[in-house]
């Protein structure tokens, strides 16, 4: 490489860290107006979810009624209750975090608009770490971070394309792209460098694409399940009649039902495991070109096939009657802990082939 050249270079890493670092400025300022979205949304006069648990907790199932027209009884169609599982509650979804307000709503939509921009400018990072090393920008857990984090918020801007109601993962989302972002400009920062050879394929770019899309999208099927744990307890609390407290009652009263949070992770999860299914088999073809054996009980390969276990558990667990819910729930958080612990534990603490890349 040329000194003009091996300088460009340097300019497009710079570059790239300084994207990355504007990206966070932005997303902090999402994170601001997703915060003052809360707050203006907990002024709401919208119906409570208590009023709604009582209303669905006091009425019975809708009775036949029978009119008489001339001596012959007709029959009234029955109003039809869709529920995602047996013994789940009826009750509505919440208004979202903008609680019904105008307020509110603006500076949600101020909030998803400074989503997108950061988005952009951390995606412009990417593309500029990868045209700084001429490779795919994957070959450090930096670089994996800064493209996980990446995803996530692409994953959760095409949901909202897609109007999907979803800006309530929004201030969860920005808290933890900030963590994801922090914990990799501050820790895992590694120089833009040359792939070591057995990274030398054009496999690299099908199977750690997969891993990081997969690993995004398991991500907010975890935060769709760790919010539904907190809407059904608070459902819960309200069916036996007990009150919780008022700051309580206004966040989980303006997100989906428990129901919805159910479905919604059940949903992200069972769609994206066959992409990891293909993501563990692609690894395995990569690891026979590159190393003669397509397995061989490494421990990033043992933790990636572990984790596609516990993701079939999960969801053959969800399609059983009595593992609905609750337990299904943990269920996933499990699965997907052993996701992070793949990335983070495995790659920091273990050692392996797949510790050719540091940190």
């Amino acid at each position: 490489m040329t000194p003009l050249a091996a300088a460009a270079n340097e300019n497009l890493a710079q570059l790239s860290n300084y994207l990355v670092y504007s990206s966070m400025a932005v997303y902090t300022l999402a994170f601001l107006a997703h915060i003052t979205e809360w707050t203006f949304g907990s002024r709401s006069k919208v119906a409570r979810t208590a009023a709604a648990l009582t209303t669905a907790k006091s009425a019975q199932a809708p009775a036949v009624q029978v009119r008489s027209q001339g001596g012959t009884a007709v029959l009234d169609r029955p109003k039809v209750v869709t529920r995602s599982a047996s013994g789940s509650r009826d009750v509505p979804d919440g208004p979202g975090a903008a609680g019904g307000t105008a307020q509110g709503d603006l500076y949600g939509r101020v909030a998803v608009s400074l989503t997108v921009l950061g988005f952009l400018i951390e995606a412009a990072g990417v593309v500029t770490r990868a045209m700084s090393v001429q490779r795919a920008p994957w070959g450090n857990m930096y670089e994996f971070s800064v493209t996980f984090s990446t995803v996530a918020v692409g994953a959760y801007l095409v949901l909202l394309l897609l109007k999907k109601n979803v800006r309530w993962l929004g201030l969860i989302l920005i808290t933890t792209v900030l963590l994801d972002l922090g914990i990799a400009t501050t820790w895992l920062y590694t120089d833009s460098d040359q792939l070591v050879p057995a990274l030398h394929s054009y496999w690299l770019w099908i199977h750690v694409s997969t891993a990081i899309f997969c690993g995004a999208v398991f991500y907010i099927g975890a935060a769709g399940a760790v919010l539904y744990l907190f809407r059904d307890s608070y459902e819960a609390h309200l069916e036996v009649g007990r009150t919780p407290g008022r700051f309580r009652s206004s966040v989980m009263e303006r997100l989906p039902s428990a129901a919805s949070l159910d479905k919604f992770s059940y949903r992200i999860n069972a769609a994206v495991f066959p992409l990891w299914t293909f993501t563990i088999v692609a690894g395995a073809i990569w690891a026979g070109d590159a190393w003669g054996r397509y397995w061989g009980w490494d421990p990033k390969e043992v933790w990636s096939f572990v984790t596609w276990v516990a993701y079939a558990c999960y969801l053959h667990a969800r399609a059983t009657a009595g593992w609905k819910g609750r337990k299904a729930a943990y269920l996933a958080l499990f699965a997907f802990a052993c996701w992070i612990w793949n990335y983070y534990g495995v790659n920091i603490l273990l050692s392996g082939k797949h510790s050719y890349a540091g940190v």
